[in-house]
């Protein structure tokens, strides 16, 4: 076993789920995450843990959707809705509820196995599995990938160069990177308003506004001890509202197992009141269309993770990346909100980025923190409006 597969699970037992004697552990297993997957248990075990594991097969999870969309089509329905599955099943949801911790190894056989099954499908399955999503995000959870060829293949690289890629993100120097995030955050809780301009002559143009005042921002620095909840991260984010102006994100991604690209969306009133792309469009609107909270922002994320140096078509790695920034269509995380306080509420959280390296600016209350790319408090830094 490559000894970087054991330093990860230490990363991701101790740094990331801060896991302590007699804690009661869930840990799902991608099919081709076997290894990351044994070496979790060693430390769970090592450390007086309880551990539950979970088969978490995108394949498994194709085949039952599948076999839903059989059964509703001989009854003679059209398409599969959220009362053609149980609500929150019982089982399931009381692994989660009477959990400590949570860890999702990500690493599955197919990037795209649910790709020939129906949207509607999926938008129900999602609909209708809410509560065991609310239990299962209660507990100390934190989500990770183990490098395979399929992420490999997604990524464009060959197998052993995505490897070095993932722990090149994975194992940082986390303590050292969450001192840096504390300047983004404190800037953002001191904060009212955020404005994002990108102008550039191979893109359309972005400017958008949005309100910040009152919400926390998170100093996402891969542990559960500052509300940080996937490992590799490296990102401050916060809960936005009152949004409006256009937005156009450059960096391609796969939503709903469908390729989006150049994704154009223009706010008014806190909500999406149009949006385009020159690819996947179709998914887009299906996103949109989940419910009235798919329409309004539910994060605003910004990238500082400079071990992670190129976009592989993974949320998990890409909007961590440095020189970027991310907006999420749907819910709102709670760690952001006043005590409480509801932000956005919906089934869905599909984040889209755009790269800020050249042609662009974000200012909070008027005063410019990042620039081109590079913070106000790192060399190279260039004032101004």
């Amino acid at each position: 076993m490559d000894e970087r597969v054991r330093e990860h699970a230490e990363v991701l037992v101790d740094w990331s789920a801060r896991v302590e004697a007699g804690d009661d552990v869930v840990v799902s297993v991608a099919e081709d995450a076997h290894e990351l997957g044994v070496a979790v248990a060693a430390a769970l075990g090592e450390r007086g843990a309880n551990v539950t594991t979970l088969y978490g097969s995108s394949e498994v999870s194709r085949a039952y959707l599948k076999g839903v969309e059989a059964r509703v089509e001989g009854e003679g329905d059209d398409a599969v809705d959220a009362d053609d599955f149980d609500a929150d099943p019982g089982v399931e949801r009381a692994v989660f509820e009477a959990a400590d911790a949570y860890l999702r190894i990500g690493g599955g056989r197919n990037v795209t196995a649910t790709a020939d099954v129906e949207r509607p499908t999926r938008r129900a399955y999602a609909k209708a599995r809410q509560g065991v999503r609310e239990a299962r995000m209660d507990t100390d959870w934190v989500s990770t990938v183990h490098p395979t060829r399929s992420l490999a293949q997604q990524a464009g690289m060959a197998y052993e160069e995505y490897a070095d890629f993932v722990y090149d993100a994975v194992l940082r120097d986390w303590e050292s990177l969450a001192d840096e995030m504390a300047e983004m955050k404190e800037i953002l809780d001191d904060g009212e308003g955020v404005r994002i301009v990108t102008e550039r002559d191979d893109a359309p143009d972005t400017d958008v506004t949005m309100s910040i005042a009152g919400r926390t921002a998170v100093n996402s620095a891969a542990s559960v001890a500052y509300d940080s909840h996937n490992l590799p991260s490296g990102e401050v984010f916060t809960a936005p509202y009152d949004t409006a102006g256009e937005v156009f994100f450059d960096v391609p991604m796969t939503i709903d197992a469908t390729r989006v690209r150049n994704v154009h969306l223009t706010f008014e009133d806190g909500e999406v009141v149009d949006f385009a792309a020159e690819a996947g469009e179709d998914a887009l609107a299906n996103v949109l269309d989940t419910d009235p909270g798919a329409r309004r922002l539910g994060e605003l994320g910004i990238g500082m993770n400079r071990g992670i140096d190129r976009f592989t078509d993974s949320i998990l790695f890409d909007e961590k990346m440095g020189d970027t920034v991310h907006l999420a269509v749907g819910r709102a995380y709670d760690a952001c909100l006043p005590e409480g306080e509801s932000g956005n509420e919906s089934a869905v959280h599909v984040d889209m980025i755009t790269d800020v390296s050249a042609g662009s600016r974000m200012a909070v209350d008027g005063e410019v923190v990042q620039r081109n790319g590079t913070f106000r408090w790192e060399d190279g830094f260039e004032a101004g409006d």
